[in-house]
């Protein structure tokens, strides 16, 4: 089932509570209630408790929307040092040249491929990928200059590969969720107790009121919504991509 069809559903669903609640305690409501005669204190009490939700989910939107900039600036930077070294090798000899680049564009062809289904689907990398980022840095480490200006390139290549191995670490740790279950219980019993207030004021089945209840219970279900598909960086909808390998490497292949 498509993600945007499980938002979709949870809105109309998230309405269609609201609207059967409302009706049913508008049935079994005494004959002489008053609507008009809510006390000041309840009013009082769901204005505050409606901004501190808000904040509440303000807070957890941003946490989860950063956590996933922070995994595509992984996968940027990493993307960024492989084509470093591919582009640096150039000073080196053919056969050592043709071997490095071999072997970073066979690893990035993995990770685009193979890897990258893993991480959405199993929220962890491979040890295969590790193995072959393992051979481009021996294929850099293992080689002897033969003269200055391969010296000179030699530890700045170095630094690329550090820079690639921290970021496919910090890739592998970014796999997972990021809220912890407490936090989403502390949502969901937020979200619950937010719609329940409505009904403390006692709205009436007019047109207007079941529509802001409505809109006010599916504005909830979406803001949910939205923090579940960012909570996973590399899957869902919201996902972060490999797109920055496919741009610096558009020759690689399956």
């Amino acid at each position: 089932m498509s993600d945007w069809l499980v938002l979709v559903l949870g809105m109309l669903g998230a309405c269609v509570v609201v609207v059967l609640v409302t009706f049913v305690r508008h049935r079994r409501a005494p004959e002489d209630e008053d609507p008009n005669e809510t006390p000041d204190v309840i009013e009082y009490m769901t204005m505050w408790i409606g901004v501190v939700y808000a904040i509440v989910l303000g807070l957890a939107i941003a946490g989860v929307w950063e956590a996933r900039d922070s995994a595509q600036s992984y996968v940027q930077s990493e993307a960024q040092a492989l084509h470093e070294i591919s582009e640096r090798v150039r000073v080196y000899p053919p056969q050592t040249r043709d071997l490095i680049r071999a072997d970073v564009n066979s690893y990035v062809s993995y990770v685009v491929h193979s890897e990258w289904p893993t991480m959405a689907h199993q929220e962890r990398i491979t040890d295969h990928g590790t193995a072959l980022l393992q051979k481009v840095r021996q294929d850099v480490t293992d080689y002897q200059p033969k003269n200055d200006f391969e010296a000179q390139a030699y530890q700045p290549l170095l630094d690329q590969m550090a820079a690639a191995d921290q970021a496919r670490n910090a890739r592998g740790d970014s796999t997972g969720a990021t809220m912890p279950s407490v936090v989403w219980w502390g949502l969901l019993t937020g979200a619950v107790v937010t719609v329940g207030m409505v009904f403390a004021l006692q709205i009436r089945r007019t047109k207007r009121e079941l529509l802001l209840a409505g809109l006010f219970s599916a504005t909830i279900a979406f803001m949910l919504f939205l923090i579940w598909d960012l909570d996973a960086p590399y899957s869902r909808g919201i996902a972060v991509t490999a797109e920055p390998f496919l741009n610096l490497f558009p020759g690689i292949t399956s």
